[in-house]
């Protein structure tokens, strides 16, 4: 590891319209960012098995979409954070919403009967990741897409806590832990940005292993990847509850929470 402070690299000048506090190129000279970039594994290797465990229970494709629409988050992250580039940023930034729009279609359809499409909830999201798409593309300010995806969080969010109040309370371990997780990777976020400066003078004292613990925008991914996964788990638990399934959270290796799923018992 060099000493802190940004140098050329591999992939050249950056032309993201954002840049983080990691400084660029201090670890790898192919990597921009490496704690950046390399934090994203969480939201890339859970969900696969996520969505390889929903594929094997049989339940609906839309929980497969939703656990494949976060490895892509992770995926376009990791391009961005490596490179700077803005196509790269793009990668990143778009799956954000579109992810989202899964999210929100899942848990709102959460009490429907199965094989159930709601066409006008589906038109409604589509327009809106369009919508967002073109005027971001056009705008390329980093504020528009923060708006919009916090609002997509927002409802996310509220549908959530009403399940875990009025719906199924004994899922509020779960709900809570997931939004908790998460409103500390946005507090370590706005933590990354506002106190950049006095973060790089103190990575230059320290050692770089030390230092590296120090880099909250790789602990932003970090925590908002446990409760994005997290927040699957709540809608697939809510959803599998309500079709009558037998759904039990298990820990792999006795860390990390796998939703397991067995058929209904027959009468």
């Amino acid at each position: 590891m060099a000493p802190a402070a940004d140098r050329e690299g591999y992939w050249g000048t950056p032309t993201s319209t954002l840049e983080w506090c990691e400084e660029n190129y201090a670890v790898s000279y192919y990597i921009a960012e490496f704690w950046n970039t390399v934090s994203n594994l969480i939201f890339i290797l859970p969900p696969i098995y996520g969505a390889i465990q929903t594929y094997k229970d049989g339940l609906e494709k839309r929980y497969l979409a939703a656990y494949l629409c976060l490895t892509a988050v992770g995926l376009g992250s990791w391009c961005f954070h490596m490179t700077l580039k803005y196509e790269m940023q793009l990668l990143d930034e778009l799956p954000m919403i579109y992810s989202c729009c899964v999210f929100v279609y899942c848990l709102y359809e959460c009490f429907k009967y199965k094989n159930t499409v709601n066409y006008a909830l589906l038109f409604l999201l589509i327009t809106y990741s369009v919508v967002v798409s073109i005027v971001y593309l056009d705008l390329k300010e980093p504020v528009f897409h923060q708006i919009m995806y916090g609002t997509l969080v927002s409802i996310i969010v509220l549908r959530s806590v009403y399940i875990v109040l009025w719906v199924y309370p004994w899922l509020r371990g779960l709900g809570y832990t997931s939004l908790t997780v998460f409103l500390m990777g946005f507090f370590l976020w706005n933590v990354d940005n506002i106190f950049c400066d006095k973060l790089r003078a103190l990575r230059e004292k320290l050692p770089p292993v030390v230092g590296a613990v120090t880099q909250f925008h790789a602990w932003w991914h970090i925590l908002t990847g446990l409760g994005s996964y997290l927040h699957i788990l709540l809608s697939l638990y809510t959803r599998t509850l309500f079709l009558k399934h037998r759904p039990k959270v298990k820990f792999v290796f006795g860390i990390w929470p796998v939703l397991l799923v067995e058929p209904p018992k027959n009468l």
